[in-house]
């Protein structure tokens, strides 16, 4: 039936001038012998005038030479395909103007005649879309990029947020420890100084009120025995309140380092003489020396407080004598104080530096808590170390290692 319907040459003839796309029929030298209504419209040409027209006249000036190329090779080797594929193409109007277009060619001969045909479609509208496309996915990939950059930057931003919590945190738990800390070290505080100076509070008052009633010449020794507790707390007391002041000088940073030489001698039988007075009966601080002719540099002031506690902690804690030991060279001195005394607990050794801690089995004899922690503080302000070993029960000794302050 379809047959039939196109068997009328005129069914044909109405399908080429009604089509809704340009049609272009060549010879072989190129010249137009057919046009479609729309072909003309496209071009802007009326009807007829392009017969007879060779088709460079539809083809922009800038690009003539290149097309009389293109039409060169398809004489010699005729195909049919489209133009230009992923080229933009563009046609002269009769109005010189130029337009986007899209070409199919194909081919037929007759009489052994060549023709070509061109399909011709002007996509001027399609390229607009194409390129408003092209725009809105360059916005939308830009608009991705900005949404891309401002995740990135709150993400920072919150990271950085996060860190600042984290830091707050951080120090909000420390503040809390050391509120903590400082708790307990006021509890301490206040727990050794109510007992501390208690004692020797209450020996004066009383010894005070007694030598009121010896008025008697006979009565002179009893007196005398008073008036010496009443100066011996008092120099406890003189000792609580140094320490006291030794440690707030520590803590506040105003303990300056002032390196002298000294004869080492000289300087430790001065000590252990010093340190008579606190012995017991039968006890004494048996002191060797490696090297008697030496001489040191260092605070002498610091190391003396340094020893001065040590060894008359050594002395309190102890029955026994207490072993001193000076080891000295050109660049350090190597000091070693051992007891036989009571010692300190594995639990209780870990707290020894702190402010007002005192061993448990420690809390009969009198202290304030502060003579290790001060020992430290004195020790690594002049560049030393101190270890501390003890057994309960069986003694404790600490060991000071200084370096030669004139090799520094």
């Amino acid at each position: 039936m379809s047959s039939a319907i196109f068997s009328n040459p005129k069914h044909f003839e109405a399908i080429f001038h009604e089509a809704a796309i340009g049609i272009l029929v060549t010879n072989a030298q190129f010249n137009i012998i057919l046009s479609n209504e729309f072909a003309q419209g496209l071009f802007g040409y009326a009807e007829s005038e392009l017969l007879g027209q060779n088709i460079s006249l539809l083809i922009p000036n800038h690009l003539k030479s290149r097309h009389e190329g293109h039409l060169h090779a398809l004489n010699h080797q005729p195909i049919s395909r489209p133009m230009g594929v992923g080229l933009d193409l563009k046609a002269k109007r009769k109005d010189e103007s130029l337009f986007p277009i899209e070409i199919s060619l194909s081919h037929f001969k007759e009489n052994d005649q060549m023709y070509y045909i061109a399909f011709v479609s002007d996509v001027t509208l399609k390229r607009k879309v194409e390129m408003e496309l092209i725009l809105k996915n360059q916005e939308i990939n830009q608009l991705n990029e900005s949404l891309e950059e401002e995740v990135k930057a709150r993400t920072q931003a919150l990271q950085n947020t996060l860190g600042q919590l984290e830091k707050q945190t951080h120090e909000l738990e420390n503040a809390l420890q050391k509120e903590i800390e400082l708790g307990d070290l006021k509890t301490r505080f206040v727990s050794m100084a109510s007992h501390e100076f208690r004692t020797p509070l209450t020996s004066i008052l009383s010894s005070a009120a007694l030598i009121e009633k010896y008025t008697d010449s006979d009565q002179q020794p009893k007196r005398a025995q008073h008036i010496q507790r009443i100066k011996s707390s008092v120099a406890h007391l003189t000792e609580i309140l140094e320490e006291f002041l030794s440690a707030g000088k520590l803590e506040a940073g105003k303990v300056e380092v002032r390196p002298e030489e000294f004869g080492v001698a000289e300087f430790f039988d001065d000590l252990v003489s010093v340190l008579a007075g606190m012995q017991k009966p039968g006890q004494s601080i048996e002191l060797t020396i490696s090297d008697s002719s030496a001489r040191f540099t260092t605070d002498t002031s610091m190391l003396r407080k340094i020893l001065l506690n040590g060894l008359s902690n050594a002395l309190k804690f102890s029955q026994k004598n207490v072993l001193l030991s000076v080891q000295s060279n050109q660049n350090s001195i190597e000091i070693t104080i051992q007891d036989q005394g009571i010692g300190i607990s594995e639990q209780d050794q870990k707290h020894l530096f702190e402010r007002f801690f005192r061993g448990s089995n420690a809390n009969i004899i009198p202290g304030t808590g502060l003579g290790l922690h001060i020992m430290d503080r004195y020790v690594r302000l002049i560049q030393g170390e101190l270890t501390l070993s003890s057994k309960l029960d069986h003694g404790t000794t600490l060991t000071f290692i200084l370096p030669n302050l004139a090799n520094v």
